[in-house]
């Protein structure tokens, strides 16, 4: 199993940074910022633009792998997120991880904003962004008609600097099916849970049979599918251990966010990771 950070892109830029380099430091394997444009409705905050922060990351680290934990492809361009990621991929030596899915909340990243937020519309821009994005990080020439997207006579270069390219994970909601039939064409699956309002929440690790069977009906590519698991460990390997047992590949240390999250990640990040 391999071991990664994932701290919300609010509070201190220099804080941040600081938290890479220290997580670097430390041994772990990962460091994953959120993509959030808002936070919570009604709540202000302090929030960085993910992509150019993780630009610095990549100035200042060297091994661990970097990249967003989740993207919510249904509010981006596809093309101007296929240029971030390669230039990103590039820039670190060939070690970004792409994590897309819906986002979260809806309000704050989608209504406010003027995007709509029905998660009908957000999964299949889901879907054809992801299509555009792979395209364009191949180099061939792209022609795409979708009911979202439309790309034509266009072609990218660079390509990325990894093979056959940037890992892309998939994030959702379990029980809902769709994230996970997603997942299933891709490289990883990022599962939380929903409690009884709706709102996203650690999964236990006794949910992760279920749908690694579920996500392997719909699986045809024969690489291994990454599985991330996520929580709070705060370096107790015995948090960690159930998670391994059920095929989990990544632990991913989070933190909702709340106000002092930057103490307190400080502190579990510079302990090392819960091996």
């Amino acid at each position: 199993m391999r071991f990664a950070v994932n701290v919300p892109n609010v509070g201190t830029l220099d804080g941040l940074l600081d938290l890479a380099v220290a997580a670097e430091g430390a041994g772990w394997d990962g460091f994953f910022v959120w993509d959030q444009m808002g936070f919570m409705t009604g709540v202000p905050v302090t929030v960085f633009d993910p992509w150019v922060a993780l630009a610095a990351v990549a100035e200042r680290t060297r091994r661990i792998r970097i990249g967003t934990m989740i993207t919510p492809l249904a509010r981006r361009r596809p093309w101007k997120l296929a240029r971030e990621t390669v230039t990103l991929d590039h820039l670190s030596g060939g070690r970004v991880i792409l994590g897309v899915g819906l986002g979260y909340p809806p309000d704050a990243d989608f209504e406010l904003l003027g995007e709509d937020a029905d998660p009908r519309i957000r999964a299949e821009r889901l879907d054809e962004g992801l299509e555009v994005l792979t395209r364009l990080w191949s180099g061939d020439p792209v022609d795409f008609d979708g009911d979202h997207f439309h790309v034509h006579e266009t072609r990218f270069l660079p390509t990325p600097v990894q093979r056959p390219r940037i890992p892309i994970w998939v994030g959702g909601g379990w029980p809902t099916r769709g994230p996970f039939r997603r997942a299933a064409r891709w490289d990883g699956v990022y599962p939380l849970g929903l409690d009884a309002d709706g709102e996203l929440v650690p999964l236990g690790a006794r949910a992760y049979p279920e749908l690694l069977e579920y996500v392997g009906r719909y699986r045809t590519d024969p690489t291994p599918l990454e599985v991330v698991a996520s929580g709070v460990a705060d370096g107790d390997p015995a948090v960690v251990a159930p998670f391994a047992e059920v095929g989990a590949t990544w632990w991913v240390e989070s933190d909702e966010g709340a106000p002092g999250w930057e103490e307190r990640m400080a502190d579990r990040v510079r302990g090392g990771p819960p091996r």
